[in-house]
């Protein structure tokens, strides 16, 4: 049995670049961007009216002229004009290009417009006011947004204004989900007194289409034929198998066994975690295994044991940090500060699952009471897991701070 620290290590040495791939641009949010998004001009690209009002030179005003004759009017999306007289004004629209021989905007609230006669009715006016300058944002050719950003649609209304119809993206890994055990039926089937409904499969895909990835996915029985022959199926066809069940030491716990009959190499069997102990891990020779494109590729398999809360929670702990590593995205730490004291007598990692809320700028974890790592429904009052370390220490007090997963907003 290894500890949390040493499965977090060895998954993260064994992470797979799936490539690059061109997308439309307004199917990109959430993906991972793969190259530099630079500004193909400046930013504004011109100097831009802020305010619907007049244009006018400054110096006239500072001479004490209040009363500047309308020349012309600019409107938004036209060609620049120009001010011939430079003691006149233009009228000007918010978006508009600032009038060549004008260096000032005031707004309509602070002027009086009598026929083609604009009286300026306010002292307080600065040189420069109400226009957004040319090349005040970004500059030409200056990086809007890095590689490796997950995109959002902040981004797209960038992408969008550079003229990004289509924009690189990293490949998501084709994965497949597969329950086990004789005792699950599907959803919509109403299950006799000894059976349940499958349930971890789809909290599985859930999981997986929050990072946008999108999964298949199939149940096998305990039967260990008939595991050899579809898993066989889906290392051929799948870069990365989830499992949840039949890998803890049940007499129909034949997955392990068939994995490395199958040449899966295994990586590790057993975290020194509560919950989620049994986790199995393994990886595949790329020799004479085929991938995407006929090409050969390793293939990850992820073995979660079958309870739902170590299932869902070797999920976040396991696969979002190789996945993110995959891709290049660098991950936050997040920390919460324990509310009260908790006890735990074994020496493991413990995931505890609590509340989370926000004061002062901090964030607080309040534990959840649930019944173990079957309580599915138990995830439905948390917002995370913090992070309590192996350690002989017995005792976590309030106010202590650890790691946290969360898995929802939190107020």
């Amino acid at each position: 049995m290894i500890t949390v620290e040493e499965a977090k290590h060895i998954i993260l040495q064994n992470t797979q670049d799936f490539g690059v791939e061109e997308i439309p641009f307004l199917e990109s949010v959430g993906r991972v961007l793969k190259e530099d998004i630079v500004a193909d001009r400046d930013f504004p690209p011109f100097n831009r009216v802020a305010m619907d009002g007049i244009a006018f030179n400054y110096r006239f005003f500072q001479y004490g002229v209040r009363d500047f004759k309308i020349e012309g009017i600019q409107p938004a999306g036209s060609a620049q004009e120009t001010m011939e007289n430079a003691a006149h004004c233009y009228e000007v629209m918010t978006g508009a290009v600032l009038p060549n021989n004008c260096d000032t905007v005031i707004r309509y609230e602070d002027v009086s417009i009598n026929t083609l006669m604009a009286t300026v009715t306010i002292d307080d006016i600065k040189e420069g006011q109400n226009i957004h300058q040319q090349g005040t944002d970004r500059k030409q050719n200056d990086i809007l947004i890095k590689q490796n950003t997950i995109i959002s649609p902040s981004e797209i209304g960038v992408l969008a204004t550079v003229g990004k119809s289509r924009v690189k993206v990293a490949k998501l890994p084709k994965v497949m989900i597969v329950s086990t055990g004789d005792e699950l039926v599907n959803v919509d089937e109403i299950p006799k007194a000894h059976q349940i409904r499958r349930s971890n499969v789809f909290t599985l895909v859930s999981l997986l289409n929050e990072l946008k990835i999108p999964s298949e996915t199939a149940h096998l029985s305990d039967e260990k034929e008939v595991l050899q022959q579809k898993i066989a199926s889906f290392l051929n066809d799948y870069d990365v198998l989830l499992f949840s069940g039949a890998v803890s030491k049940g007499k129909f716990d034949f997955l392990p066994e068939v994995l490395e009959e199958l040449g899966v190499k295994k990586l590790f069997h057993r975290v020194s975690q509560r919950p989620g102990k049994p986790f199995w891990m393994g990886i595949t020779d790329a020799l004479g295994m085929s991938g995407r494109n006929g090409k050969e590729a390793q293939k990850l398999v992820f073995a979660f044991p079958g309870n739902p809360v170590s299932t869902f929670v070797n999920c976040l702990v396991y696969f979002y940090p190789w996945y993110y590593k995959s891709v290049g995205v660098e991950q936050q730490d997040q920390s919460a500060i324990l509310t009260e004291d908790v006890s735990f007598k074994p020496d493991l990692t413990y995931f505890l699952q609590v509340k989370l809320t926000t004061e002062n700028g901090q964030l607080f974890a309040t534990p959840i009471q649930g019944n173990g790592s079957g309580d599915l429904a138990s995830l439905v009052e948390a917002d995370g897991f913090i992070e309590l370390p192996k350690t002989e220490e017995r005792e976590f007090k309030k106010g202590e701070v650890f790691s946290i997963l969360s898995y929802r907003s939190f107020k």
